[in-house]
């Protein structure tokens, strides 16, 4: 079968979302498919062993201008028209003149796919736009839905509403309606979007981000990581949403209640902090065992910190449901450390788990948290192996093998 995938960005030093674009390309190479993969990163960027070509961006074109001098407006002179003129034409002028790029560059296209597979990251989701104005793929098109869209789709905290809400919404009716499948990495998510676009419920199906094999090119730890000790890893971006409040507090009263522990335990926050930098920034100075990397660090260091961690964590705003499968989920499972889960009791990461896993949490439970970082801190003293995960159904499910059968039972 041959594929062709269309994709915002291939460089994984850029988001998550490019992360788990890159490693599910990869796994396609390797489950035997030939890939061809367009990529609007606007950079020279090559996957071993794949087949890329960099769109180039079209720069001679009434809205390449409009959308500089818009930058011009809003970077010198502090004047923002983006709310007024995505009111007025659901979109910016740069969101308009990506789209065209990869418009321009898929007509010139010499390649017959079987299939055409639409990845994006965060709110973007140009390449689906672009394929959506091209009719004649309409019919070997997957268009891939790693979050909610638009905005004001997702789940409570989050309640934003963007002046375009109209306009976006219309785009992904179409997308929808249009894409003979539609791929999502959870099954939460799928039944998320499809009670609002019932056309995802009739072609929609899970397709889990993907443990892609990584060599680490540098296996020197950074001086804040010391892997004889009993390290709680929290590797991401904590966002507006995930208050680190509730597992700091929970660490606070483990060490009230085992005061000895502070010698071997240590908390690293890894990633920006958002909004939380002050409060994150106070406990410190209360608990030295707390480490924050308040930035970015590059992804080849956050994954060997992963797989040589004792308990890697994933945590998620406090909500009644979290239909996401965070990008580090694969990361986390083939690190094949406990993970401790700070998530609605409704949440991808839970049903995954399984309802008897031990070692979940609501995000603001503090005595729960405690108490779990006090049960997995006694198994690591007395055998470092008793935290291996161990969950071979789930590295099946993140597997090369899982993917080529999901996308070999699409033809049938």
């Amino acid at each position: 079968m041959k594929i062709l995938v269309v994709v915002d960005s291939i460089n994984i030093e850029d988001s998550s979302g490019s992360k788990a674009n890159v490693a599910l390309i990869n796994n396609l190479v390797e489950a035997g498919f030939e890939v061809l993969v367009y990529h609007y990163t606007l950079r020279n960027i090559q996957l071993h062993g794949v087949s890329c070509y960099a769109i180039p961006e079209i720069k001679y074109s009434p809205l390449y201008f409009l959308s500089r001098i818009q930058r011009i407006l809003a970077r010198n002179f502090e004047i923002n028209a983006a709310p007024f003129l995505e009111r007025l034409f659901g979109f910016s002028f740069t969101f308009f003149n990506d789209t065209n790029s990869i418009i321009k560059a898929l007509k010139k296209r010499a390649y017959s796919p079987d299939l055409v597979l639409t990845l994006s990251k965060g709110g973007s989701f140009r390449p689906h736009y672009a394929v959506l104005k091209l009719p004649k793929l309409h019919d070997k098109w997957m268009a891939y839905v790693h979050d909610p869209y638009p905005f004001h789709f997702y789940p409570r905290p989050y309640n934003w509403v963007e002046p375009s809400y109209k306009f976006k919404e219309a785009f992904f009716r179409e997308v929808a309606d249009k894409a003979k499948f539609s791929g999502f990495p959870s099954q939460l998510l799928l039944e998320w979007m499809g009670g609002y676009f019932p056309g995802f419920i009739k072609t929609g199906v899970v397709i889990p981000h993907q443990n892609s094999k990584y060599k680490i090119q540098n296996t020197v730890f950074p001086s804040y990581f010391d892997s004889s000790k009993f390290n709680l890893v929290h590797a991401g971006n904590l966002l507006n949403t995930r208050s680190p409040k509730g597992l700091i507090e929970g660490l606070k009263l483990f060490f009230e209640r085992s005061p000895e522990a502070k010698m071997e335990v240590r908390l690293l926050l890894i990633g920006s902090c958002a909004g939380y930098s002050q409060m994150v920034s106070a406990y410190q100075k209360d608990i030295p065992e707390v480490f924050v990397h308040d930035g970015i660090v590059p992804f080849d260091v956050v994954y060997n910190i992963q797989q040589n961690a004792s308990v890697n964590i994933i945590m998620e705003a406090k909500s009644e449901i979290s239909p996401f499968l965070p990008a580090k989920f694969p990361h986390c499972v083939e690190a094949n450390k406990m993970i401790l889960s700070l998530a609605p009791y409704l949440s991808e990461v839970k049903r995954l788990l399984g309802v008897d896993y031990e070692y979940w949490s609501e995000v603001d439970d503090i005595n729960k948290i405690s108490k779990l970082i006090e049960q997995l801190y006694i198994l690591w003293k007395k055998n470092p192996e008793n935290l291996l995960l161990n969950r071979i159904d789930l590295q099946e499910y993140l597997s090369v093998d899982y993917l080529k059968q999901t996308i070999i039972n699409l033809e049938k």
